[in-house]
C-alpha cells in the first residue's frame, strides 16, 4: 500500500534498548490503523443509512408523508452538524483515540435505541443522538492523518478512512435487508447493528493511539520515516516554528478555508441525499423490492468504495512523480465534478431501472475521489490545528446533509416525482466543481 517507501537508517531513540546503529524495514502499523479505521467508517454508515433502507417500513408503521420522512432524514444531520466544531476541539484537546472510542460506543447504543422507538418524535430523537455521538469519527480520522501520515501518503489515509462512507452505505443495504427478513422486522435490525458497533469502540481503544511513539508495535524504522516527513513538512510551511492550537477564527480570512468548506458543503449534497433518498427513489420510482433495493444500493456506492480508493492512489502516486499538489487535485478533482454533473443529468432523462443504476454507480465512482478532501484539514492546518479544521470542514459539508434531505422530501411531496430532486443534485455538484478548482493545494495557511 506504499509508493517508495525506504528503508531508513536510524538510530535506536526509545529508551530502554541498546539495540546498534542498523538498516530496519519500517513496520507498517499506519497501514493497519487506517484499515481500523475504514472498519469504523463503513460501521458508521451502515448505521446512519439503515433508516433510508428501512424507510418503506417505517414508513408504513408511522405513516409519513414525503415531507415528514424528509424531516425525520434529517435529523441526524442537523445534530451532527452542529457538534463538527465542539468535536473538532475536543480531538486537538484530548486526542483521537478517547474521542473514537466514545463516538462508537455512543451511537451503536443510539443506534439500537432507533429499534426501540414507538413515535416520530422517539424515533426522531433517537436519530438525532446518532448524530451527536457520531460527530467525532471524521475529524479524529482527519487528525490520525495528519498524525500518523508521510505528506506523500495522505492522500491514499484520506481515501481508505473516507471509503468507509460507500462501502458502508453499500453493505448497509444488504445488511439491513437481510436483518430485516431475519429478525421479521426493522427493529430488531437496528438493535443488532447498534450492539455490534458498540463492541467495535473496544476494539478502537485498543489499537489507536494518538502519536506514533505510543504504539508499541511501531518499530523505529517507521517512526524515523513518518517524523522525517513531518519535519520536511514544517520546515516548508510559513511560521511553522511555534505553532500550536490558535482556533478556527484566523483561518477565516483565506479563500482556501472556504473553498474547503463549500466543496464540502457541495459534495455532501450529492453523496447525503444519494444516501437519504436513494432507497426511496429506487423503491418509488424504479418500482424496486425490498431485496432489489439493497442490491441496487450496494452497486451504486459499493462503485463509490472503488473509486474512492483509486482516487487516493492516483493523487499519491502522481505527487511521487513530481506533479505539484495543484496539478493533481484540480486535474482530478474536476475531472470528478464534470462527470458527476453529466451523470446525474442523464439520470433524469433514462426510464430504465438498470441504467439509471449504472449511472448512479459512474457518479458514485467519481465523486467519492473528492474524499481526497480529509487530506485538506492537515494541509492547511498542519497536524495541531486538523480536528478544528476537519470539524469545520464537515460542519459545513453537513448543514447540506441537513438541508438536503428536507429539500428533497418537499421536492417529491409538491412534484409526485425525482426530476427535481435530481436536479437539486446537480446544483450541489456544480458548487463542489467551483470550490475545488479554486483552492490552492500547495501551502499551510500562515497562521
Amino acid at each position: 500500500m506504499t509508493i517508495n517507501e525506504p528503508t531508513v537508517q536510524v538510530e535506536a531513540e526509545r529508551p530502554p534498548t541498546t539495540e546498534p546503529l542498523i538498516k530496519r524495514r519500517p513496520t507498517k502499523v499506519r497501514w493497519k490503523l487506517f484499515v481500523l479505521l475504514l472498519v469504523l467508517v463503513t460501521l458508521n454508515y451502515v448505521d446512519r443509512g439503515s433508516i433510508s433502507v428501512a424507510m418503506p417500513l417505517i414508513q408504513k408503521e408511522f405513516n409519513l408523508s414525503p415531507e415528514v420522512i424528509g424531516l425525520l432524514l434529517s435529523a441526524f444531520f442537523f445534530a451532527y452538524a452542529l457538534m463538527q466544531v465542539p468535536a473538532g476541539w475536543l480531538i486537538d484537546r484530548f486526542g483521537a483515540r478517547k474521542m473514537v472510542t466514545a463516538s462508537c460506543v455512543g451511537w451503536g447504543l443510539a443506534t439500537a435505541a432507533c429499534g426501540l422507538a414507538w413515535n416520530f418524535a422517539s424515533l426522531f430523537t433517537a436519530r438525532a443522538a446518532i448524530g451527536i455521538t457520531e460527530a467525532g469519527i471524521m475529524p479524529s480520522g482527519g487528525k490520525l492523518n495528519a498524525t500518523w501520515m508521510p505528506q506523500k501518503e495522505r492522500g491514499r489515509g484520506a481515501t481508505i478512512l473516507d471509503a468507509g462512507a460507500p462501502l458502508g452505505a453499500g453493505l448497509g443495504g444488504l445488511i439491513i435487508a437481510s436483518l430485516i427478513a431475519l429478525t421479521g422486522g426493522w427493529r430488531g435490525a437496528f438493535i443488532a447493528v447498534g450492539i455490534a458497533t458498540a463492541a467495535f469502540g473496544f476494539l478502537a481503544w485498543w489499537y489507536i493511539r494518538d502519536n506514533p511513539r505510543l504504539h508499541k508495535n511501531v518499530n523505529e524504522g517507521e517512526l524515523a520515516y513518518i517524523e522525517a516527513s513531518h519535519a520536511e513538512e514544517d520546515a516548508k510551511a510559513e511560521a511553522a516554528k511555534g505553532a500550536g492550537r490558535r482556533g478556527l477564527l484566523p483561518y477565516l480570512k483565506y479563500r482556501s478555508f472556504w473553498s474547503m468548506c463549500f466543496g464540502w458543503f457541495g459534495f455532501n449534497g450529492v453523496f447525503y441525499g444519494l444516501l437519504t433518498w436513494g432507497p426511496l427513489y429506487l423503491s418509488q420510482a424504479k418500482h424496486f423490492n425490498l431485496a432489489a433495493v439493497g442490491w441496487g444500493t450496494f452497486a451504486i456506492f459499493g462503485a463509490g468504495f472503488v473509486g474512492e480508493l483509486l482516487g487516493g492512489f492516483i493523487a499519491d502516486w502522481w505527487q511521487t512523480k513530481g506533479a505539484s499538489a495543484n496539478l493533481v487535485m484540480r486535474t482530478l478533482l474536476g475531472i470528478s465534478s464534470l462527470i458527476v454533473v453529466l451523470g446525474l443529468v442523464g439520470v433524469t432523462v433514462v426510464s430504465d431501472p438498470l441504467t439509471a443504476v449504472l449511472l448512479l454507480s459512474a457518479v458514485l465512482f467519481f465523486l467519492r475521489w473528492v474524499g481526497l478532501f480529509w487530506s485538506i484539514p492537515a494541509l492547511l492546518g498542519g497536524r495541531a490545528n486538523a480536528g478544528i479544521l476537519g470539524g469545520a470542514m464537515n460542519l459545513s459539508g453537513n448543514i447540506n446533509g441537513f438541508i438536503t434531505p428536507i429539500a428533497v422530501g418537499l421536492i417529491v411531496g409538491a412534484t409526485g416525482g425525482y426530476t427535481w430532486a435530481l436536479l437539486y443534485f446537480v446544483g450541489s455538484a456544480v458548487i463542489m466543481a467551483v470550490s475545488v478548482l479554486t483552492m490552492d493545494y500547495s501551502r499551510r495557511l500562515p497562521v
